[in-house]
């Protein structure tokens, strides 16, 4: 028996307590980061009285059941709760890949007693994770990775390699694809398995970006140990689990992506008015974007449309991120040629922190090759939804 969908009073009513809250916690909120927080907060990084108020709030993983003490918030009160942050101006922060990737993973298709016991361990922040799915020789095509797992006992023993892992560096966990049954064809014999990071034979190699932080990292893993107690699915039934994770990640992107590139839009803005650039010229620029920003909007609410009614939005999903990637790369141009020098420029001396556009200039073409490659979305798009051939 299904739940029934909240009513749109019931929404109102979400949406009035989350004002509520933030008016009378707005003061003690940190600084807001660039223009996408899906990792989640850096350790040490100042947040932690922050993160507690959210906890206290119960505005921490929004969507969880509410046995775990959570909202058990549908897509749309979700989306009310990130509007209403966006609004405030201030960090709606997450729990990272625990929470957002992982979780999701956990509900479908773990056991209760993973559920009780992992869940809970990542809403009290005690399990920072990161995410273990590509390789260096394989990107994007997950179906051929080649870290294996070999059974010993009660566990896996793991060998391999896994590249882009963002976070890693300040994650105690991973969860992470690996091919368990190497004879197996090659959407089979993988598994999808939980680890530990620290003392387990996992060396973090961070990668440096052109920001010139860490975000992401290379993983080797020399003999790595995973409990049976922690495959989530069963043995080489991983894949199935994969793509709910994947699936996770794509939606919660599309209907929350804008409010990013709408806090970086009006940066632009008002950084154009403090150099005196708001020309005629300048705004005319401008309203293409703000156009752009509007369609992603609207494309996430579809999309929202047809996860509430158990409708597969793959096709709108690949869409999405073709266009949200190749709209980022246009708008860092686009600021930087605005700004003129003043984009650009940066004082002399150790110590520098790039402004939120330079570094949106500068990690733009990456936007292209994450989360599925533009070229890999159009696959999707030409088999999915057009029915061309393979």
């Amino acid at each position: 028996m299904s739940t029934p969908s909240p009513s749109r009073e019931q929404h109102d009513e979400l949406r009035e307590e989350v004002r509520q809250w933030l008016s009378a916690n707005t003061d003690y909120a940190p600084p807001i980061g660039g223009a996408h927080e899906a990792m989640g907060y850096k350790v040490g990084d100042g947040r932690d009285a922050w993160v507690a108020r959210l906890r206290e709030g119960r505005w921490l993983c929004l969507s969880w059941p509410q046995r775990f003490g959570c909202r058990e918030l549908d897509v749309f009160g979700c989306m009310i709760v990130n509007e209403e942050f966006a609004r405030a101006g201030v960090p709606r922060t997450t729990l990272g890949m625990g929470e957002s990737l992982l979780a999701p993973a956990l509900l479908q298709h773990g056991t209760v007693k993973q559920q009780d016991k992992l869940l809970p361990r990542i809403l009290s922040d005690e399990d920072r994770y990161c995410q273990g799915f590509s390789e260096p020789e394989h990107g994007s095509d997950l179906a051929h990775i080649q870290t294996r797992a070999s059974l010993d006992g009660n566990r896996l023993v793991v060998n391999g390699e896994k590249i882009w892992q963002s976070g890693a560096h300040n994650a105690n966990r991973i969860f992470m694809l690996v091919r368990s049954d190497p004879d197996a064809s090659a959407h089979r014999g993988i598994s999808y398995v939980l680890a530990d990071i620290v003392d387990n034979g996992v060396r973090v190699e961070p990668i440096r970006m052109m920001p010139g932080d860490y975000g992401f990292n290379h993983l080797t893993l020399n003999d790595t140990i995973v409990s049976l107690d922690e495959v989530v699915g069963g043995l080489h039934n991983g894949w199935k689990v994969a793509m709910t994770t994947l699936g996770a990640e794509r939606a919660g992107q599309v209907t929350t992506q804008y409010l990013g590139y709408q806090r970086e839009f009006v940066d632009l803005v008002g950084r154009l008015d403090e150099h005196g650039l708001l020309d005629e010229e300048n705004l005319a620029r401008l309203v293409d974007p703000f156009i752009e920003i509007q369609l992603m909007k609207y494309n996430g609410q579809r999309v929202a449309d047809e996860l509430r009614d158990g409708v597969s939005s793959a096709g709108l999903l690949a869409v999405d991120k073709i266009n949200w990637s190749e709209f980022h790369v246009g708008f860092g141009r686009l600021a930087a040629e605005l700004l003129q020098d003043s984009g650009i420029r940066r004082p002399d001396g150790d110590g520098y922190e790039l402004t939120g556009l330079q570094r949106a200039m500068l990690e733009s073409p990456g936007r292209r090759i994450a989360r599925g490659t533009n070229q890999i979305q159009k696959n999707i798009i030409g088999e999915r939804v057009l029915g061309l051939p393979k």
